[in-house]
């Protein structure tokens, strides 16, 4: 990873988190169509984290929007406004985490289907990286 970016940083941050919410969203979509045979219960919580991850990156479309508006000085109220989606984020995606564990050990259909669980725990290993790569440029840009 590269921290070169310094004025260009929060568009770094959003550009980060607009691409990691648009990957979260499709992993739902993946998931459940690797799974048929999915209880209900977690076809329908993944459709309803697609739809969350799915708002999400429209958040951090509207930011980059704003960002870019903004020229050479992002004010300070949308650079706290930038470090508020980040940190919710990533509680989001450590909760879809939550959710990944849950499936990998108490959905059968999961258990049953070894692509289907190393599907899953590379959706899991992916969310962490969002995470991690979130941590690191926040704090290289003090936001």
């Amino acid at each position: 990873m590269q921290f070169h970016y310094d004025e260009k940083m929060p568009l770094r941050i959003l550009d980060e988190g607009d691409f990691w919410k648009l990957q979260e969203s499709e992993h739902t979509i993946v998931l459940r169509e690797l799974v048929p045979n999915l209880e209900e219960e977690f076809v329908q919580a993944l459709a309803e984290w697609e739809q969350a991850f799915s708002q999400t990156q429209g958040l951090y479309v509207r930011y980059i929007e704003a960002v870019i508006r903004s020229g050479d000085r992002v004010s300070d109220p949308l650079m706290r406004q930038i470090r508020e989606l980040v940190t919710f984020s990533m509680e989001q995606s450590q909760q879809f985490i939550g959710l990944l564990n849950q499936m990998g050990s108490a959905s059968p259909a999961f258990r049953s289907n070894p692509t289907a669980l190393a599907v899953l725990n590379h959706v899991r290993r992916e969310s962490e990286y969002f995470i991690g790569i979130s941590e690191a440029l926040t704090a290289k840009a003090l936001i």
